[in-house]
């Protein structure tokens, strides 16, 4: 069934069956790429290669994971599997279910990069990656994961609120941001992951975000299945990654003078799902300037405007939010969740979602590798007389 180490098999059905035990196992994207590696030698790498490569700067790897991509792809591709390995990376992690007694006791997890505490109703998740300006790599992004989890388990909470942390850094002492985007220093050392951070970011965190637990085609019910309204606080800036949050999030309350962007052309990666979200939003011209020309957008202009609910003072933020979440749960969860449900059928099919990620692992993979994005990383790393210059951690930075 394998062949050269490409990630592209004649027939995907036969290894995820085989993998998934009759498709009665739940594995995750990594779980599962690297159980065909050691049940299907030369499909895709081991986790040995892949961790060998990590030694390496980005610059001087061979590409293997492009392999992985494509395999991926592959998966998603196919309606009936896609959607079951949707639903397995729908479904509560490990760590957040060895946390959640825990959790539910104290009401609070301290996770390193991000920390998510219970106030009432309200589970707030807190970006705290503090020395970075809250950019992200592959740790955040596993603790993001692990905070979306336990606030869906917690019964107590009712409503998600994302917010960055009090700055430490000295431009930003004592503002809050919510986050700078990837971080360029880990992307540029080799350590951001194309699974791990680039895939099971959307299928992971992102995604339980917008539509929950235990998701499954609209025709079927599940016991597993729970979702909750989500706000955010945007405040400082959304750069990247953190302007993707707005965008599967129910309501936004943004800080006056503050903005969002979506530099990835920039470094020269694909920026998540917004692609697939932004449009339907700001429109399709306005989505491409900022995907593709770096379009910022502030939240006191008309534009900005299309992805924010709300401009205020800083110091009014905290009680808007609190306004915005009595407001959501009024109606009751059956009828909250209801709507939430219907209005992603109508913007954002599931089969949709499928097929975008499907491309996204390939494509992503790509760009990973490309001469585009190591020029890119050089440009922010090497002076024009060849020394060693400050580098810039994120795209705040920049």
């Amino acid at each position: 069934m394998g062949g050269a180490l490409n990630g592209e098999v004649r027939d995907i059905a036969p290894i995820y069956d085989e993998l998934t035990d009759g498709r009665r196992r739940h594995l995750r994207v990594s779980e599962l790429v690297y159980a065909a590696a050691e049940r299907f030698p030369g499909v895709v790498p081991s986790r040995a290669a892949i961790d060998a490569e990590r030694q390496l700067l980005q610059k001087d790897k061979q590409g293997i994971e492009i392999a992985q991509g494509a395999f991926i792809a592959r998966l998603l591709a196919d309606p009936v599997i896609g959607l079951d390995l949707l639903h397995a990376m729908s479904l509560p992690t490990a760590a957040a279910l060895a946390r959640r007694d825990a959790f539910e006791r104290t009401g609070s997890a301290d996770l390193g990069p991000v920390r998510v505490d219970r106030e009432g109703s309200i589970g707030t998740v807190t970006i705290q990656n503090l020395a970075v300006l809250n950019a992200e790599d592959d740790a955040s992004v596993a603790a993001l994961e692990v905070a979306v989890d336990l606030v869906l388990l917690d019964d107590r909470i009712e409503v998600g609120v994302l917010r960055g942390a009090v700055a430490t850094h000295p431009k930003y002492e004592g503002r809050r941001i919510l986050g700078s985007g990837i971080n360029l220093t880990s992307l540029y050392e080799g350590q951001i992951s194309l699974v791990e951070f680039m895939i099971e970011r959307e299928l992971g965190a992102l995604n339980k975000m917008y539509r929950g637990h235990g998701i499954l085609p609209a025709d079927e019910a599940s016991e597993t299945a729970r979702e909750k309204p989500w706000l955010a606080a945007l405040e400082t800036f959304a750069i990247g990654g953190a302007c993707q949050w707005l965008l599967v999030t129910d309501y936004v309350v943004a800080e006056k003078g503050s903005y969002f962007n979506l530099p990835a052309n920039k470094e020269g990666i694909i920026p998540g799902c917004a692609a697939l979200r932004l449009p339907r939003l700001v429109g399709a011209r306005l989505a491409r300037q900022a995907v593709l020309l770096d379009r910022p957008f502030g939240v006191d202009e008309p534009e900005g405007r299309l992805v924010v609910d709300e401009v205020v003072e800083a110091e009014q933020i905290g009680e808007r939010l609190e306004r915005a979440a009595e407001m959501l749960t009024r109606v009751g969860t059956t009828a909250l969740g209801g709507n939430r449900r219907t209005l992603r059928a109508a913007a954002e099919p599931l089969d949709e979602f499928r097929s975008y990620m499907s491309l996204y692992s390939r494509e992503q993979a790509l760009c990973l590798y490309s001469p585009g994005l190591i020029a890119n990383l050089e440009r922010n790393w090497t002076s024009p007389a060849g020394g060693r210059r400050p580098t810039p951690t994120t795209s705040a930075d920049t």
